[in-house]
């Protein structure tokens, strides 16, 4: 189902790297609202997880999940998931407000919790979310797909941690998206259901400021949303721009919108510009513009040694999902931590509610 067209059902696969035997991980997938599920569900079974059951409201969705992947159960109950013991982690993608409320209940019941980003709506929703994880001590994980979903970004983050560049100072971001208005659905441009466009798409960027500069925490300087072209979905925001301040001092500016046109070939020319002390990155995540290279996940490095072009489609892997089973079996935070996953969502919401409205 990698479909570079159309992000919403965009779902990359990579090479099989399993960290744990056929039955030994077994998960279960649950409201099928949007197709990124598609690659949280193909990351963890590369990495050795057992897809045994799924639910959802809507069959037609469930007949295309099966498709997809045939050896799950389907279930018209989701107590056949919550009260199943065998099951350890539940990957969850469903409409936006109501992530959280699944995730408290598959967590009361004893399970880790895999949410599609955004993984909450409201910053009462984070403090509900907050207290159960202390309560239950199980795992709300985020799929900030956009850099751990990204052989380029998972490059990047390498390259940085090597230092390539040295202290990564400043990060730019843009996340465009293609809109497909007439094959999204309703809840997409309901605005208390999706959330706005910086806690939503805004997330990915935001998560990728916080893990490149290592910050912990962070100041929203200025952010701001607007419907710029589309008066037919007035509660639609087609652009949304934050600009922040790391505690450690590096600075960030991230752009998203809904503006990719029809002719380019990815649903989105999703870029990042990391600057450091002795050097800078350019990542080109879905698309080279204007070239013959039809993979995408290039990455540009400058720094004291020269300039390298790396093009790194089908080379890295995404060891998110491996780090993540084994964090789930052996109760540790390899993959991400989890302030870091609410942090991310926290300084997304802030900069959502702020929001200058144009």
């Amino acid at each position: 189902m990698t479909n570079r067209s159309d992000g919403m059902r965009y779902a990359p696969k990579g090479k099989p790297n399993p960290v744990v035997k056929p039955g030994e991980f077994c998960f279960a997938a649950m409201a099928l609202d949007h197709g990124h599920i598609y690659g949280q569900c193909n990351g963890l079974i590369e990495a050795g997880g057992t897809l045994v059951k799924v639910w959802d409201t809507e069959d037609e969705r469930l007949e295309h999940f099966r498709k997809t992947y045939p050896s799950a159960e389907v279930v018209r109950d989701p107590r056949a998931i919550l009260e199943d013991e065998s099951i350890r982690l539940v990957a969850a993608a469903g409409i936006p407000n109501e992530r959280a409320p699944l995730g408290l209940e598959v967590m009361r019941h004893g399970k880790d919790y895999f949410t599609d980003k955004c993984p909450m709506t409201t910053l009462e929703q984070l403090d509900q979310v907050r207290r159960a994880v202390a309560d239950t001590g199980r795992k709300y994980m985020v799929y900030y797909s956009e850099r751990l979903h990204s052989e380029s970004g998972v490059f990047a983050g390498d390259l940085v941690q090597d230092g390539a560049i040295g202290r990564v100072i400043q990060v730019i971001g843009f996340g465009p998206h293609r809109l497909g208005a007439a094959g999204r659905p309703k809840w997409f441009f309901e605005r208390e259901r999706y959330g706005g466009i910086l806690t939503d798409i805004g997330s990915h960027q935001i998560e990728q400021f916080l893990f490149f500069t290592q910050a912990k925490d962070a100041t929203i300087l200025y952010s701001r949303v607007a419907n710029y072209d589309h008066p037919d979905y007035p509660e639609l925001e087609d652009f949304g721009e934050v600009a922040l301040l790391g505690d450690g001092g590096a600075s960030g500016y991230h752009r998203v919108d809904w503006f990719t046109p029809d002719g380019l070939r990815s649903w989105g020319d999703g870029r990042l510009f990391l600057i450091g002390t002795s050097g800078f990155i350019e990542v080109r995540k879905y698309i080279d513009l204007a070239s013959d290279y039809e993979q995408g996940d290039v990455v540009l490095l400058a720094n004291s040694a020269g300039e390298k072009r790396f093009e790194v489609s089908g080379k890295v892997g995404f060891p998110f999902f491996g780090r993540l089973i084994c964090d789930v079996l052996e109760r540790t935070e390899t993959a991400m931590t989890q302030e870091h996953a609410f942090k991310a969502a926290e300084l997304s919401l802030q900069a959502q509610a702020q929001a200058l409205r144009t």
